[in-house]
């Protein structure tokens, strides 16, 4: 592979200036999040992903997949949202096992709320400053970061209700079992589901 050139000063000002607003956006959408609804972004990640799968309810495998998420730090999450009363788990699997998860009715109100305010949060901080041609350059760029890195990743959806986590783990593109990658500005590899 051919070693690329340098980056002037301009490309290293865009690239401080993108993972500067990244990481402003993200801590905002967290800090609603945790003020409007008491949740994280990391509950909200979830709650979403079952919230959009059939019947609100899913294997804990395919919740794991879906958000890109180790089996360990799955099994914390859920534990600690089962004491909050906002999921439970099901028995589904040999010996017992609970293998099955799924929203509670107080999951069911607490993420509807949220996704309506979190949409409100995304289009006062993110969307309205842009102008139709700002949006659609975004989009593009976006698009092809996201082929290159992960070219697997479906397109999104048109219209999903929900709407993108913005930073917290949940996209309306990606269904339950299916993985996105992105990459942090250290380069890090963060999965959304």
């Amino acid at each position: 592979m051919a070693r690329s050139a340098a980056l002037s000063p301009e490309e290293w000002e865009f690239w401080d200036r993108w993972m500067t607003a990244q990481r402003l956006l993200a801590g905002e959408v967290d800090r609603t999040l945790q003020r409007d609804f008491g949740i994280s972004k990391a509950e909200f990640s979830v709650l979403v992903t079952l919230h959009r799968a059939p019947g609100n309810r899913l294997r804990v495998t395919e919740l794991a997949d879906s958000l890109g998420w180790d089996k360990s730090r799955v099994a914390h999450q859920l534990t600690r949202m089962e004491r909050r009363g906002l999921l439970d788990r099901t028995e589904s699997g040999a010996a017992g096992r609970r293998t099955g998860i799924g929203l509670t009715g107080d999951g069911r109100d607490v993420v509807q709320r949220a996704i309506s305010g979190h949409a409100h949060t995304i289009r006062r901080l993110a969307l309205d400053p842009l102008s139709p041609d700002q949006a659609a350059a975004i989009r593009a760029w976006s698009r092809q970061l996201i082929d290159r890195l992960d070219p697997t990743s479906p397109d999104p959806t048109p219209g999903d209700s929900g709407g993108s986590a913005g930073g917290t783990g949940a996209s309306p593109a990606t269904s339950p079992g299916r993985k996105r990658r992105d990459r942090d500005h250290r380069g890090s590899v963060t999965r959304h589901g």
